[in-house]
């Protein structure tokens, strides 16, 4: 296919030879299958901030390093120029991300290059060499849902390890490699440290890991992987090779009920955002 504007670049410098197809489009970037010498690789285009309907949610921004303090002055302000760093920095927050997820074994699709908004990475194939579907696009058996479900709370916990929450894993952004699930989709992606919304965030990515997998094997929905990884992480004794139990019992004590409404107002402003989101056509 004729390559579109965006890849036309990378072509230009060497970094993809031909452009196959457009594997899809969603509502912050396009992606396409490329050609690189002998290999087959995927493009991300990231839509321009005016074309896309993502809403940069402060909860995902907070504490989020830029490059200095013109920058910041100017995002604070909502300028040209501070539209154009927020937008950059968000990018850039994905291809961090990724690199350093990488880095710690985390399975996600294995980067290659980050050229003028477009990142090039590996592309993700079933056994057959096509791309991957996402596992909301799967069915599976009792005892597929139970080891997929066992093997994605090991990459939680990885990412956990590496100080990085997804901020917005479930079963539309994981696809289902050949040799097992892997995360995409992590612009959202947070400090774990760093990220007052943090614990909320991964709270509810294990959710909605255990409710996807548990309408296959129902006695997921019993488990409470969630709070017993976070009490660990706390800890500072979580680490990949912990053995999760499911169960958390809470601790008694006095129950701060400011902390407890706080929550409960930033699940629903999230849930808004994210119903929006989710509606706004592509």
């Amino acid at each position: 296919m004729k390559a579109p504007p965006r890849l036309q670049s990378l072509i230009d410098e060497g970094l993809i030879d031909t452009v196959v197809r457009q594997l899809m489009s969603g509502k912050e970037a396009m992606v396409f299958v490329v050609r690189c010498g002998d290999d087959t690789r995927c493009a991300k285009v990231y839509k321009e901030a005016t074309h896309r309907s993502f809403r940069q949610a402060v909860d995902y921004t907070e504490n989020r390093k830029v490059k200095n303090t013109r920058q910041a002055r100017a995002m604070a302000k909502g300028s040209r120029y501070g539209r154009e760093s927020q937008e950059a920095a968000w990018q850039s927050a994905e291809v961090d991300a990724l690199y350093r997820l990488a880095g710690a074994g985390v399975r996600v699709p294995k980067p290659y290059n980050f050229h003028e908004g477009v990142l090039l990475m590996e592309l993700v194939t079933d056994e057959h060499g096509d791309a991957a579907p996402r596992l909301n696009d799967v069915a599976f058996t009792p005892g597929q849902a139970m080891a997929h479900h066992a093997s994605l709370l090991t990459e939680v916990v990885r990412m956990l390890c590496a100080g990085v929450v997804h901020g917005d894993l479930s079963e539309f952004n994981i696809l289902l490699a050949a040799d097992g699930p892997v995360i995409i989709d992590l612009p959202q992606a947070v400090d774990a440290a760093g990220n007052n919304h943090a614990k909320r965030m991964l709270l509810r990515d294990v959710e909605n890991l255990r409710d996807f997998f548990g309408r296959f094997e129902p006695a997921l929905l019993t488990t409470d992987h969630g709070p017993e990884i976070w009490e660990l992480y706390e800890r500072g004794v979580l680490t990949p090779e912990t053995r999760l139990t499911g169960v958390f019992v809470q601790p008694t004590g006095t129950v701060d009920v400011g902390g407890v409404m706080r929550e409960i107002d930033d699940a629903r402003a999230e849930e808004a955002a994210r119903r929006l989101r989710m509606s706004t056509p592509q």
